[in-house]
This record gives structure tokens, sequence and C-alpha cells, in this order.
């Protein structure tokens, strides 16, 4: 059924940040595409790579950028005992600080619980990272703790056998988290210079692992949430609801991107053993929310039926919308209408959210091969770029285990994160 709901409309302006910044996950301003930059369409081991560098302990989050510093997460123990946040220099990737602290709820470091993957928020100031342990650290320039607390002392905790995913977001005074879970369950924002709640409102328990996302809604930003059977916008200003809709099913992982004002995308597929099928199948859609005399109202602008989106999110650009699986399917839509313009298969399986630069789409595989695609009514795949070899010296194990889990963008290429590495591709 779907729902609108009236409240009064609040201005909260968004986080000013300067362009050549990677504040958040997904760029923080909900970028799919970077139309200015000047990225590399080729690199390998040999070639294209500016640094590379070891990381302590394990993480899953993405990197976020604020002017010369690349802030990442790590937990580290055999029961995840300690939560890690390092700081590089972007220039060569030498390590200026790094923070340790202990988590608040110990559980067995293994590949099949969530480890560090909610991605930290930067500024100005400095860092904000959320660990799925519940401990939430506001740290400066320097990595001293400005301030600290535990959200499962505060508000209870946190259940389900494969931890927490949502990422960090924020606006300019606050910073929101999602605890999508099978326990308590509830997005809050939290004062950035103070660490205080400012609202918590609490949602229905369930499990996903998307992230909240800051979307214009006719000009005015909305926490924008789409987890396990509902979409919902929230007011930045006071966690009010504004609208819901729940005619959606899998929606689990990805994460609401916006196309432009007012108009995002949904990405959604069944579990692994075919879990939530049904609702999957018409839950990859184009959402648009209308303004009305009593409040907001959601509409559905298309569906398609036969794509899924498995862990990074679904994207816009240049007319298109893209969506990616765990089979390494690439299905390209037409934006206007959302029927199938063609569909690929690129190199490997898509653990991160693609994104649109200058005539490419590039979709960061699996294992390190990242593979490039010409934008354009016509498949065609202009390179597939290896970041490392499957014989390289990574440490323990090699390369094998590790995982190219999410970047961030700089003016002249980008800034890769693995588990346990980080590197730097494109020009000095």
């Amino acid at each position: 059924m779907t729902r609108w709901i009236c409240v009064p409309i609040l201005v909260c302006s968004f986080l000013p940040a300067a362009l050549a910044d990677w504040p958040a996950f997904l760029g923080g301003r909900q970028r799919s595409s970077v139309t200015d930059f000047q990225l590399p369409l080729e690199w390998s081991p040999e070639s294209g790579m500016v640094w590379q560098t070891p990381l302590s302990g394990y993480g899953q989050s993405s990197p976020v950028i604020v002017g010369s510093r690349i802030f990442v997460t790590a937990i580290d123990g055999p029961m995840k005992e300690t939560n890690r946040v390092s700081c590089f220099d972007l220039a060569t990737g030498n390590k200026l600080w790094q923070h340790e602290s202990p988590s608040s709820l110990q559980v067995k470091n293994d590949p099949y619980t969530s480890r560090a993957a909610p991605t930290p928020v930067a500024d100005s100031s400095g860092v904000f990272a959320f660990f799925e342990s519940g401990n939430l650290i506001a740290l400066d320039n320097e990595g001293q703790v400005r301030w600290q607390r535990s959200l499962i002392d505060d508000y209870g905790k946190y259940e389900g056998k494969f931890g927490l995913g949502g990422s960090l977001a924020q606006v300019d005074d606050r910073l929101f988290v999602l605890a999508d879970n099978d326990g308590p369950a509830y997005l809050a924002a939290i004062d950035k210079q103070s660490g205080k709640t400012i609202w918590k409102t609490d949602r229905t328990s369930r499990t996903a692992w998307s992230s909240p996302m800051i979307i214009p809604v006719d000009g005015t930003p909305q926490v924008v949430v789409s987890a396990a059977g509902s979409i919902d916008g929230y007011s930045v200003e006071t966690g009010q609801r504004l609208w819901t809709f729940d005619e959606v099913g899998g929606n689990t992982v990805a994460s609401p991107v916006m196309v432009d004002d007012s108009r995002f995308l949904i990405g959604a597929s069944p579990g692994r053993n075919g879990e939530a099928s049904e609702g999957a199948r018409r839950s990859n859609l184009l959402m648009k929310i209308n303004k009305t005399d009593q409040g907001f109202e959601p509409e559905v602008v298309w569906i398609n039926e036969k794509v899924t989106s498995s862990f990074g999110s679904p994207i816009a650009y240049q007319g298109h919308a893209y969506y990616t699986n765990r089979g390494g399917v690439v299905y390209c839509l037409d934006l206007a209408t959302g029927e199938t313009v063609y569909t690929a298969r690129v190199e490997e399986s898509n653990w991160a959210t693609p994104i649109g630069v200058g005539d490419h789409v590039y979709f960061f595989g699996q294992h390190g091969v990242t593979s490039v695609l010409k934008t354009g009514d016509e498949e065609k795949i202009v390179t597939e770029n290896t970041l490392w070899k499957p014989d390289g010296d990574g440490g323990p194990g090699g390369f094998a285990a590790e995982i190219q889990y999410g970047f961030a963008v700089i003016e002249n290429g980008f800034i890769i994160r693995t588990g346990s590495r980080l590197f730097r591709i494109g020009t000095p």
C-alpha cells in the first residue's frame, strides 16, 4: 500500500564541499557521475598505479577524502575487539595517523559478518566513523578524539547474524545513522559538534544493509531509506517520516541513488535462496516524490521486472540507468521509459556501485578487474583493467582473498579500497 503523510517543511542546506572532495559514501552528493574529471581508461599493476599501501586490520567500507587526506576504517582481532580509523596522505599514500578504540560488541571476525562495513563521513573538521559494534566516534584532522559514544549502550544491542552495513550520511551540521537490524531499529541524527542526538526515529525491525541517502525533494533535502520492504523519506530537521512506499521487496542492499531533484533509482534482488523473489521482481524502479497540498506522495515512474541489483546500487548516467547483479550482468535501461536497451556480462561480479565519467561507465569487479563500458545504446566493453596479479604478493594468502569493495574519485584517478590494501590509480 502506498501512503503519503502531511508534515511541515523545514529547510536545511547540503554540506558545502569542494568539487575535488569525496567526503561520504558515493561522494556524499549522491553523485553517480563525475563529468568534469579526467579519469584513466586503462591501468594494471605495471602501469597507471601511483601507489599502493597495506592497511591494518580489515574493512569493507569505502574511502572518503577531504582535501589531501584519505580516511578509511577497519576492524581487527579474532572477536573484532578493535575499531580502527586511519588517515593517509593523498599524494604519497603515507599513513599520517591511526586511531584505535575498543569495540562495544565483540563477535567472531569472519567473512560472514560485516567488517567495518559502514563508510564514514568527513568534512573540514575531521572524520566521523560508525562501526557495526555501535561505536560512533568523531576525530579531528590529527586523529584526536573530539567525542565518542556507544549507540548500543544508549539504544540497545544490535541483533542479526550478518551485522550492520549502512553507511553514514551528512548535511552541514549533522550526520545520520541508520541501524536496521533484527533488534531495535532506528534512524538518528547526531550533532557534529557535540555528538548528542538531535532526533531519533524508531523503525520496524528488519534485516537490511542499505545506506541512508540525502536526496533533494522539491529543492529541500530529505533522508531517503530503501530497506527490506519499504522506501521511506524523512525530514532532515525533525526526523518525521514524510512519506512511505511499501509495495517493494528484496531491497536489502542497494541504496537509493539520485537522478535529479525528486527522482531516484531503487534496486533489489532475491536472496541467495530465492527469498523475496516476487517482491524483488517489482522493485527495480524509478521513483518520483511529488509535493502536494497534503504533503508528499511517492510515484513509481517505471518498473523493469527483468533486472536485478545485488550489491552495488543502480545509477543514472547520460539518459540511461545501469543495474548490476552478483553474476556480473549489466543491465542498461532507457532512463525515460525503463525499457531494457541491452544486457552485457562483464568479467567479474560487482560489489561496488558503478560510476559514469565522460563517455564511459566503470564497473569495479569483486576480484580486482574493473570493466569500462562505452555509454550509449550499443554494448561496448572498452577495457578490462586488472588491479593486481592473481599470484601477486599481498601478504598472507597473497591477493587471492582480496575483494575490491569501494572507491573514491579524485580529479585524475581513483582511490580504491580492498579489505586490507589501499590503491591510487591515475596520474601523480
